[in-house]
């Protein structure tokens, strides 16, 4: 049976509250989020951040099966690959378009651009949508190693849209999606933390035995660069929906 707990702790002097849900399979994590996710468009939300990976996958089968409409609603997707273009089936715009875009398109969807000449420039660009376009839910995974979104550990709490050189760690991770690891790209246009910290509520999703370090390290550890994602105890509205497997080894 699907269950809710509170999971309390005192960091630094202040009680954190995050709500962890845990469900039985990727299934009923999908209609979990999508709950969320429909509640929150239902209270006048404008702007959806989104994710890749095999985090969201049932979020948005969710999505594409319901009835909910989108076509005047802004998305905002967290990154994307260096030097690959839209066309390429790896880049994450291919993945959006594949898993939800090309059944639920929005009025305007917002992904960084992999293949801009000046990387730089186009940090700035996306941190400029993201101004303009404040995010009213954001859809979030979490990697083996505490990273959200490509912010890896060490990354600065206060860091906005960079370019992130992909760790080993990360490149093995994502090399089953590619005909080989050599053609993993070593770097990725990313939202900072301060960028996904300034959405209004976040919904994190993690799915299997690999993630439940990182679960556990999330919600229980202290906050700290070395788990990226653990900064998400300082937000007044994160829900983490998990199954079984990766909520395995919380208290």
């Amino acid at each position: 049976m699907d269950y809710t707990n509170m999971s309390k702790q005192k960091n630094q002097g202040v009680v954190i509250k995050m709500k962890v849900i845990v469900v039985k399979n990727a299934s009923e994590l999908g209609k979990q989020a999508f709950d969320l996710l429909a509640k929150a468009v239902d209270e006048g939300a404008k702007t959806l951040g989104l994710a890749t990976g095999s985090s969201p996958v049932e979020l948005y089968q969710e999505m594409v099966a319901s009835q909910l409409d989108f076509s005047q609603m802004t998305s905002v997707n967290l990154d994307e690959y260096v030097g690959l273009s839209p066309e390429n089936p790896q880049s994450y715009h291919y993945f959006m378009n594949q898993h939800l875009f090309q059944y639920k398109p929005f009025k305007r969807s917002y992904l960084p651009d992999g293949q801009a000449k000046d990387i730089q420039a186009e940090c700035g660009r996306y941190n400029q949508i993201l101004a303009d376009n404040p995010v009213d839910l954001q859809v979030l995974g979490i990697g083996q190693n505490g990273h959200i979104a490509f912010n890896e550990p060490g990354t600065p709490f206060d860091s906005v849209t960079h370019e992130v050189a992909l760790t080993e760690s990360t490149i093995k991770a994502n090399a089953r999606f590619f005909d080989s690891i050599d053609e993993v790209p070593k770097s990725a246009i990313c939202m900072g933390i301060a960028n996904i910290m300034a959405a209004k509520e976040i919904i994190l999703l993690a799915k299997g035995e690999s993630k439940a370090k990182a679960i556990k390290a999330m919600v229980e550890g202290p906050v700290t660069t070395d788990v990226p994602a653990s900064v998400l105890q300082k937000h007044p509205n994160v829900t983490v929906i998990a199954d079984q497997a990766a909520a395995s080894l919380l208290k």
